[in-house]
């Protein structure tokens, strides 16, 4: 499995992310703060990894900044990508089950490593979405099928 996980900053929680997911056999692509070392506007790092998730460059995304909301919209403005700004293992669990999220949007400022690792866990326990959810999930992806038709 290919992931990549940006970060707008240094924080000791993103570095922690890529560590655990390296220990748990996931190649890791780099961005923003991850891989020049210096502080990374979050705009640019939502949409890198956003893109790189549409393009089928890598399986899914990681997105970190200070709160974990502006990541999370500028992911969100890349068609196909349905990130999810998760707080807790449950939520995370829940994004990938009935929402099919292929990005996962974290909080530098409310993370412990603790929960940090349980919502990679339950993030990556969920190897389909639920069926039951299978409609609202195509319905989304219609949409965004329309809206590349719809640009010049």
């Amino acid at each position: 499995m290919k992931v990549a996980v940006g970060s707008d900053d240094n924080y000791s929680i993103a570095m922690f992310i890529v560590e655990e997911l390296k220990k748990r056999g996931v190649e890791v692509i780099p961005i923003g703060s991850l891989s020049t070392g210096n502080p990374y506007p979050w705009v640019k790092v939502g949409l890198e990894v956003a893109e790189l998730v549409a393009r089928g460059e890598v399986d899914m995304g990681i997105v970190i900044c200070y709160t974990g909301t502006g990541v999370s919209i500028a992911a969100n403005k890349v068609c196909s990508v349905r990130a999810a700004l998760c707080f807790d293992a449950k939520t995370a669990r829940g994004a990938r089950l009935w929402n099919d999220a292929n990005v996962l949007a974290l909080s530098a400022r409310l993370l412990s490593e603790e929960v940090a690792r349980e919502i990679l866990d339950e993030w990556f326990s969920v190897a389909k979405p639920d069926p039951s959810e299978l409609g609202n999930i195509e319905e989304l992806k219609r949409f965004d099928e329309e809206t590349r038709k719809s640009k010049p």
